[in-house]
């Protein structure tokens, strides 16, 4: 295990999707511009690819994890970075667990978001790519008022 002070936000100057750190920012760069064609690259192409969360539930597959993600995106603005964060790997798969938090602004809401974040990631043609992520909202009231601005 490693674990990581620095925030994942995006930004970041060099990305290189063969590094955990690379993919990991590559993806907060797609969902925080909203690059559906960069956050399709990031994930693995099969059927395989599955996300877990109190928005979307259960999703499997890059066409249903896509859709769950254009939802989100219609319902406001949301801006994500990942933080205190550890990263195991295990030959050719590692998992980042840590903490997402940023700002939510839908229509009449504004809520500041903390999720418990992980995400797998396998090495398949020559670069990293997630195949599963889960998260989850500690805070009761907040979980229930991001439900209700998302529907």
């Amino acid at each position: 295990m490693i674990a990581f002070s620095n925030v994942v936000t995006g930004r970041e100057e060099t990305i290189d999707p063969r590094e955990p750190f690379g993919v990991l920012s590559e993806f907060y760069r797609a969902f925080n511009c909203r690059d559906l064609r960069l956050m399709e690259h990031n994930w693995v192409s099969s059927d395989d690819a599955s996300m877990a969360n109190p928005l979307g539930g259960i999703r499997r597959g890059w066409p249903d994890i896509r859709e769950g993600y254009e939802r989100l995106f219609r319902s406001g603005e949301i801006h994500l970075e990942f933080h205190s964060y550890s990263i195991h790997q295990f030959g050719e798969m590692f998992c980042a667990v840590g903490r997402e938090q940023g700002p939510f602004q839908g229509d009449n809401v504004s809520l500041e978001l903390r999720f418990r974040t992980s995400r797998l990631f396998r090495f398949v043609g020559g670069r990293w790519r997630q195949v599963h992520h889960h998260g989850s909202i500690d805070n009761p009231e907040l979980l229930l008022r991001y439900q209700a601005a998302i529907r």
